[in-house]
């Protein structure tokens, strides 16, 4: 029971970066790899402004704010100065590592003997993983809402525009550079502030802990599409934190069954690349079945 608890809560904690990717990979149409310097950046600085005496909101914020920045920074590369946006992600990562070296000063930090955002408001008679899995979901819901909010008004529809059909929306006045430049910066704030959550929860932000995000986050987009649809944007935002969950549940299986957990990244290529060849897969099934 526990362990389920668990599951579910570290699903919904990196409900975050995926909803973060689901923001580039579908709706800006980029592939953006910032992301594995963005989380490990939000967990280095939250986890130094705990070790300094910070409060775990004011923390969170502030390393939601970095995570921008680092979005802001590819978007530049990309909009401005042309480079391809595959590239210019792979730039900010890589100058993202020495940046989490020198906030953290050293490559691991531990906060186990620090105040964290789920010890601060853990209710009394509950357990950790009750109150991760709760002060998880009320994140996760929050963070849901407001990005259902922001894409239903009129800069948010510029921005799935842009993703969308660039040219339409240059047709009608948009810059498309600065829409690109927003969409970078929402996504990587939301990925940061799951890397801080996450670094609360594990008890330790690490430099090396942001290797792998992009396919964790793209696994939990593919399985949260294949499975639970994506009739609406609403319906792709709640697939995708299901897709996370569930991620994360077939992770804990397969390590209950044996896998060694050096074989876990494989596993999730293996996962991902099999997710993205089932709609090609299900049409020549169908096509068979209309020629049969």
């Amino acid at each position: 029971m526990i362990l389920a608890i668990s599951t579910v809560s570290q699903g919904l904690l990196w409900a975050l970066l995926a909803l973060g990717v689901y923001l580039t990979f579908r709706v800006l149409d980029i592939a953006d790899l910032t992301v594995e310097g963005s989380f490990p950046l939000g967990a280095a600085v939250a986890a130094t402004l705990l070790t300094d005496g910070w409060s775990p909101i004011p923390a969170i914020l502030i390393a939601c704010i970095a995570g921008m920045i680092s979005g802001v920074v590819t978007g530049i590369l990309t909009t401005k100065l042309k480079i391809p946006a595959l590239l210019a992600g792979i730039l900010t990562m890589i100058a993202l590592y020495s940046v989490n070296l020198r906030i953290m000063g050293k490559a691991n930090l531990p906060l186990l003997k620090q105040e964290t955002l789920f010890t601060m408001y853990q209710p009394e008679g509950l357990s950790m993983p009750v109150t991760v899995l709760l002060i998880g979901f009320i994140v996760v819901l929050f963070v849901a809402m407001i990005n259902y909010w922001f894409f239903g008004t009129e800069l948010g529809a510029a921005v799935r525009a842009t993703g969308c059909n660039p040219r339409m929306i240059r047709a009608n006045g948009i810059n498309t550079d600065v829409m690109i430049v927003l969409g970078l910066l929402l996504s990587n704030g939301l990925v940061a502030i799951s890397g801080a959550l996450v670094a609360q929860n594990n008890g330790f932000a690490d430099v090396g802990m942001g290797v792998g995000t992009i396919v964790i986050g793209l696994a939990s987009v593919i399985i949260g599409e294949v499975l639970f649809g994506t009739r609406s944007f609403k319906n792709s935002l709640i697939s995708v934190i299901l897709g996370s969950i569930v991620y994360r549940i077939v992770i804990a299986v397969v390590l209950q069954m044996g896998m060694p957990p050096n074989d876990l990244k494989l596993f999730t290529a293996i996962l991902v690349a099999a997710a993205l060849s089932l709609p090609l897969l299900q049409a020549k099934i169908k096509k068979r079945s209309v020629q049969a």
